[in-house]
């Protein structure tokens, strides 16, 4: 069966951390009357067929007829309202994926959202949509491909791939392979076979490995703490945090206790030569220092913390003035010449923000390729540290 087909592709990819990490990146399968998408805060490597949300497809063409308020938060909320009442019968417990609407809008049977970081150093680079052009235009006789700008994700996101797939007349009708690279967020491919998603992928990253100037040095790596950092981390984890003044996160209170800011945080430590490389000072940081996609705000933050001191009174101070200036404590704290932590409400999100961090460094130097790193704009970062959407899925992956 197709499902069966989704959940093998969707698990095939996401167990491989060069593809997607997390619950990062979507699924689907589509034939004339339903879609079936992987289901808001489930993981691509868990997937089984009953992982995807049953959704109408008459009822998710009638979303597009909708007036939606011009304020962000009121539209995402009422199109989620439409697309929760999209859902089948049976299919009330599970919440569909925010990019539902892209994925149907897309004519192809399967399509498939990852996030790989070869792609990244593309789509996050100065460069990104003319090397694009440069590297799968001539010469390739598999897909013609677009390049969406930066973009909120979600019902604006759809909005303009619908707008862009209906100008180059690729109109509601199975049977194409289609290819979008977005700005800042990743790829789709679209196809009528497993087979085909398979080859398009492969030859993606193919061509991109051969256009790579740089990688990233990750030899000597490291989890065990210096001893010169050993009694911050102590005293971090065991109330500095928590001595200071607590904000919430701005996603909200339900993640706030979380990632916030708290009495009982947890810190994984890393470090490596590329690490070496990039905390030798402001400068060399600079290229890590916001996010890429949102997947890096969800999981890893959009504002790591570059201390120069881990004395109690001096990082406290640098500490305060960054809740101060992003209004929610960092989730990657770099420490001069010495390596990174990543924090969290428990061990596991504490190694997950350094997983992330890892992704961030890859696509970093990836982006040295095509012209340098180009980060999410500010207003793209605010959007989804206040999004309910990304909220939900970092409390379901908790």
């Amino acid at each position: 069966m197709s499902i069966e087909a989704l959940a093998e592709v969707s698990r095939f990819y996401g167990s491989n951390k060069d593809y997607v990490i997390a619950g990062g990146g979507n699924t689907s399968f589509k034939n004339e009357e339903v879609l079936y998408v992987k289901a808001s805060g489930t993981s691509l490597a868990d997937a089984v067929p009953e992982a995807f949300v049953k959704l109408d497809r008459k009822a998710l063409e009638k979303i597009w007829s909708r007036n939606y308020p011009a304020d962000e938060a009121e539209r995402e909320k009422e199109v989620l309202a439409d697309l929760l009442a999209a859902r089948l019968p049976g299919e009330e417990q599970k919440r569909p994926s925010v990019e539902t609407m892209l994925h149907d809008v897309i004519p192809c049977s399967y399509v498939v959202h990852l996030h790989p970081a070869l792609v990244n150093g593309l789509s996050c680079s100065v460069q990104g949509e003319s090397a694009m052009k440069e590297i799968f235009g001539a010469g390739n006789s598999l897909f013609s491909p677009l390049w969406i700008p930066s973009i909120n994700p979600g019902y604006i996101l759809s909005l303009e791939v619908k707008k862009a797939l209906e100008q180059k007349k690729i109109v509601q009708a199975l049977g194409l392979k289609v290819v979008i690279f977005l700005q800042n967020h990743g790829v789709f491919v679209g196809a009528d076979t497993i087979e085909e998603i398979k080859e398009i992928y492969d030859y993606i990253m193919k061509r991109l490995d051969e256009k790579i100037n740089r990688r990233p040095d990750f030899s000597g790596e490291t989890s065990e703490i210096p001893s010169c950092l050993a009694k911050f981390a102590e005293h971090f984890a065991g109330g500095v945090a928590g001595a200071t003044k607590v904000y919430t996160n701005a996603r909200g209170a339900a993640t706030g206790s979380a990632d916030g800011g708290g009495s009982n945080l947890q810190l994984a430590f890393l470090w490596n030569k590329e690490i070496d490389r990039l905390v030798q000072n402001s400068t060399s940081f600079k290229p890590v220092s916001s996010a890429f996609t949102p997947d890096h705000i969800v999981y890893s933050g959009s504002d790591p913390l570059f201390a120069f001191s881990m004395a109690k009174t001096e990082f406290l101070d640098d500490y305060n003035k960054h809740l101060e200036k992003f209004g929610r404590a960092p989730k990657i704290i770099a420490f001069f010449e010495l390596g990174v932590f990543g924090v969290g409400s428990s061990e596991s999100r504490a190694k997950l923000a350094l997983d992330l961090f890892i992704d961030t460094m890859k696509v970093a130097a990836y982006t040295e390729s095509f012209g340098g790193p180009l980060f999410m704009e500010q207003d793209k970062i605010d959007f989804i540290n206040n999004w309910e959407v990304e909220a939900f899925r970092s409390r379901v992956q908790a």
